[in-house]
């Protein structure tokens, strides 16, 4: 059975590092059931000196200007939109989809990067 939505989540750049007290989901530990990565100051020290630009935190318009171009993001993509709140280091989009939710998150992380270089320019960072 498809399940009835997919909840797609993922922080802006540089903000939900592994080995982050808060735990985090892996490569290797991302099925269902399978536990979060525990805090681990030496792996949390390695994945912040990877950083090639400053982490991201989204500001107030920016939060608001993402929210309201999920809906022709997920037209593009096909899927039903249902809903989505993004945080200044986080996004959370629900939508209906028969596609994988892997490719869903892939292109709506993509899409809405893409959206955002156009309407806030910058040459602060490469991604958010």
């Amino acid at each position: 059975m498809r399940p009835l939505a997919y909840l797609i989540t993922w922080g802006t750049y540089g903000t939900r590092l592994h080995g982050d007290p808060r735990g985090t989901v892996d490569r290797k530990n991302n099925e269902r059931g399978t536990a979060i990565v525990t805090t681990d100051l030496l792996r949390l020290q390695h994945e912040k000196s990877r950083l090639k630009f400053p982490p991201v935190r989204l500001t107030r318009e920016q939060r608001l200007s993402l929210e309201a171009m999920f809906p022709k993001i997920c037209e593009r993509g096909k899927w039903g939109f249902l809903a989505c709140a993004v945080a200044p280091d986080h996004v959370h989009l629900l939508v209906t989809s028969p596609f994988d939710p892997g490719t869903i998150r892939r292109l709506a992380k993509r899409w809405s990067g893409e959206a955002m270089f156009e309407r806030f320019p910058t040459d602060a960072f490469e991604t958010w």
